[in-house]
């Protein structure tokens, strides 16, 4: 339950905002009606009125939900038109909250002149007290007028906010048919780059492994021979370190046996780049999480070894919030581009479990790249 106080402090409030409300809605009026003979200025009026709109109800939102208790709104989206709507359903709680408050300060100069007769002798005792009482009545329906007017604000809010279960519905069926979508081209991307890794890495390499192996049948020379075979095994260890990349690139199965901070770990003693890891994770997040994580952080060691030259990269891995966050930093040169096809890539897999990849990577540094996950 609000606090009384709360209540009241956020109905004044409320009387000051729609004030405001009250002088753009005058602007807007005036400006849409100027622009609609001209449909080019008439469409940019009508953005510009509706982008304003929708900043005015975030900040009625958020008085709201902190002095009135209406947290319980739905979340945050541009509504266009329903906002302007809105802000103009919003003068009448704002012209009765200005109501009861002008009566209330009506009623502390009738207390204040009650009493200063009360002093001077004008008043009995029996007549002061009765007009104690019924202005204690009178302060009683003032508050609760007040109480009444924040309700009324709050409903509002409710009423023309939320859109309704089923239009929420709706916009998660086409957040998640449009992060479907993502990650299907992200794993299309992948598939093309396991592909070109196998056919110009060990596709090659094992051919001219067939071609030593083929030169060391054909010798008669004993050394020339061992030396073939001995480059031909080299070749073979080359061939199975690159054949084990591409094969983590495709899934880390070390994470069925070790948490996210022992496979990273790993992955940082054949990094080229020094890697400082921290893992506090109280919990072991779900599995899909963990990958995403680690394909993120690969992604990220990777960048900063081939394109950034850095000297050392750190991996911040935390709970916070219910969400897991990790964040990649290096100090390298910058310059990542966070709509190339890696790193976009991963934002798509980010987004299909409703997390948030966020890129900073100025020109000559550092380069940041946070990962915000829900636990589960």
């Amino acid at each position: 339950m609000t606090h009384p106080v709360r209540v009241g402090v956020g109905v004044g409030a409320g009387v000051l905002t729609a004030a405001g409300d009250l002088l753009f809605l005058l602007v807007a009026a005036v400006a849409g009606a100027g622009s609609a003979p001209l449909p080019p200025a008439r469409r940019r009026i009508g953005t510009l009125i509706t982008r304003y709109a929708t900043t005015l109800v975030r900040l009625e939102r958020r008085r709201l939900a902190e002095l009135l208790g209406a947290d319980e709104l739905p979340p945050i989206r541009t509504a266009g038109w329903r906002d302007v709507a809105y802000l103009a359903a919003r003068l009448l709680p704002g012209a009765l909250g200005a109501l009861a408050y002008l009566l209330l300060a009506i009623g502390a100069v009738l207390a204040w002149i009650l009493l200063s007769a009360t002093v001077r002798g004008e008043l009995s005792v029996a007549e002061f007290l009765l007009q104690v009482v019924i202005g204690t009545v009178l302060l009683m329906l003032n508050v609760q007028a007040i109480a009444s007017v924040g309700a009324l604000d709050v409903r509002i809010a409710r009423w023309l906010l939320d859109r309704g279960a089923r239009a929420a519905l709706e916009d998660r069926v086409r957040e998640l048919a449009s992060t479907r979508a993502g990650v299907i081209a992200a794993v299309d991307a992948e598939r093309q780059r396991i592909e070109r890794d196998l056919h110009d890495g060990l596709q090659q390499r094992l051919v001219a492994l067939g071609m030593l192996l083929g030169r060391a049948r054909r010798s008669q020379d004993t050394e020339r021979t061992y030396a073939l075979v001995k480059q031909a095994h080299e070749d073979v260890q080359r061939a199975l370190e690159e054949l084990r990349e591409v094969a983590w690139r495709v899934y880390p199965s070390a994470l069925e046996e070790s948490d996210l901070g022992q496979v990273l770990g790993m992955v940082a003693q054949r990094s080229t780049v020094p890697v400082r890891i921290r893992c506090d994770l109280p919990v072991r997040p779900d599995r899909q999480v963990e990958t995403v994580l680690y394909f993120v952080a690969c992604e990220a060691l990777t960048n900063a070894a081939k394109h950034a030259a850095a000297t050392l990269v750190t991996i911040d891995i935390e709970a916070a919030e219910g969400t897991v966050r990790m964040l990649v930093r290096d100090d390298g040169t910058g310059g990542a581009d966070p709509s190339g096809r890696g790193l976009s890539g991963l934002a798509r897999r980010v987004a299909a479990l409703d997390g948030r990849l966020r890129v900073e990577s100025p020109a000559g540094g550092p380069t940041t790249v946070l990962t915000e996950l829900p636990c589960a």
